[in-house]
């Protein structure tokens, strides 16, 4: 039996990143992916989302380059381009993947590792054993059990459609669900985003969720909250026929679910190892990332800390340099930034104005809504909101909150800033950059 300093089982960002930072400090490592190197994000999330929602963008662009003098003639949209392209760019960072663990001389094997006692692993026909064990298995979509649901997707499938659905139900207010519905609208398919609460993106401050929620209607977007989807059937003509909870039917080519994620744990047979779950199926650890067995640690979405792919690489770095490098340290979850990839985006770091005044009392807000300069001279509606959350006793600012062109973009600047404790003052006395959308955080005075 081969014996390693280290086995991890999962190769997405968390689990490699762990692997080949270990290996480098000198550790001998070996890695199990039962699927392919690259994880979630690379291969069936952020990424190849992220290029289907530059894809279905452009027909906005397309739209409001007329006004810029542009006479475009668009002959229409091909899914199977656009899928085929995304195929050959996942294959080529699946490999990447692959060879830096190769370079960092990592043992990488392919199959799913599974637990035959605390410090086994069984992986295939092949058994192996180490002295410290890394979980980083990720998370898996939930489907509600209702009647016909094995008629509907989830957003692994999405991606690999051979034809685009011209009609869809999404359901869910999650930021995977609005994000495939702008998807979907954007590429001119009928698209309904069913939703059971009041409010999409709960957990995002409600000036927000609010100021979205308008937008993606007035782009076309049918959302209809405070209902649910109670059963589908297929029809003769391979459609679905969707049942609302309002008895409204609905019939669509394709019904996704995108109602949440659970820890992909039920197949590692954690209990020969003796490693405790929490009740939704995460792996329970420490600020250290270690399980109650000493030896065996986890990381990323299997833990159900904070959910995103660069939280679960800082996990893995931070795990590799404590117990390998001597340089003992934990992952900082505060004032993590994010992103939703919508249509517009979000961006937010920091805390919602509702958890600021629970945790300071006192807070005061500035926020600002405008149309961007692009399209100032276009027939295009779409408005950017912009928000800063201050604290009214030390004028720090505890979270910045954006719904506009390039919030990803904005906002990572600005989760510096606000990681090194800036205060309005800081912010008021930055000079910004004329004319950007960014500057507007540089110049909000007036308290709302």
């Amino acid at each position: 039996m081969q014996h390693y300093d280290l086995i991890v089982i999962g190769g997405g960002s968390g689990g490699v990143r762990a692997a080949r930072i270990s290996a480098g400090h000198g550790a001998k490592v070996a890695i199990c992916e039962e699927f392919r190197y690259g994880g979630t994000c690379v291969i069936r999330g952020c990424v190849p989302k992220k290029m289907m929602v530059y894809a279905a963008h452009y027909h906005e662009d397309f739209h409001d380059s007329q006004f810029y003098g542009w006479d475009v003639s668009v002959n229409g949209f091909d899914w199977s381009t656009l899928i085929r392209n995304k195929d050959t760019e996942i294959d080529r960072l699946n490999g990447i993947y692959e060879n830096l663990l190769k370079n960092a001389g990592v043992e990488i094997l392919h199959g799913s590792g599974q637990f035959i006692d605390a410090n086994t692993i069984q992986v295939g026909e092949q058994e192996i054993s180490a002295d410290k064990i890394l979980i980083a298995t990720g998370g898996t979509p939930f489907m509600p059990a209702i009647p016909g649901i094995e008629y509907a997707i989830s957003s692994n499938e999405i991606f690999h459609l051979e034809q685009q659905p011209m009609s869809a139900i999404v359901v869910g207010g999650g930021y995977i669900a609005v994000e495939f519905a702008g998807i979907l609208n954007g590429m001119n398919s009928d698209t309904h985003l069913i939703y059971r609460g009041e409010q999409i993106l709960r957990g995002f401050d409600d000036e927000v969720a609010k100021h979205l929620q308008e937008e993606i209607v007035k782009k076309g977007i049918d959302l209809r909250t405070d209902t649910n989807v109670t059963a589908i059937e297929l029809t003769s003509e391979g459609r679905r026929k969707v049942t609302l909870t309002d008895g409204t039917l609905l019939e669509v080519d394709c019904v996704l679910f995108a109602t949440g994620r659970a820890p992909n744990t039920g197949d590692l047979n954690l209990g020969a190892a003796g490693v405790e779950l929490g009740a939704k199926g995460e792996i329970r650890v420490n600020k250290e990332s270690q399980t109650n067995i000493e030896h065996i640690f986890a990381v990323g979405d299997v833990t159900d800390r904070i959910a995103l792919t660069p939280v679960a690489t800082m996990e893995g770095h931070a795990f590799a340099d404590t117990v390998f490098g001597n340089k003992p340290r934990l992952a900082d979850h505060s004032n993590v930034p994010s992103a939703v990839f919508s249509q517009p985006p979000v961006g937010s770091v920091g805390l919602s104005e509702s958890e600021a005044r629970n945790h300071y009392g006192e807070v005061d807000t500035y926020t600002s809504s405008f149309r961007v300069l692009k399209h100032t001279i276009t027939d295009n509606t779409e408005r950017t909101m912009m928000k800063l959350v201050v604290d009214a006793t030390s004028n720090k600012v505890v979270g910045a909150h954006m719904v506009g062109p390039d919030a990803a973009e904005i906002m990572q600047g600005i989760a510096i800033a606000i990681k090194a404790g800036a205060t309005k003052a800081d912010f008021d006395a930055t000079v910004g950059i004329h004319p950007s959308t960014a500057e507007e955080f540089c110049t909000m005075r007036n308290k709302d």
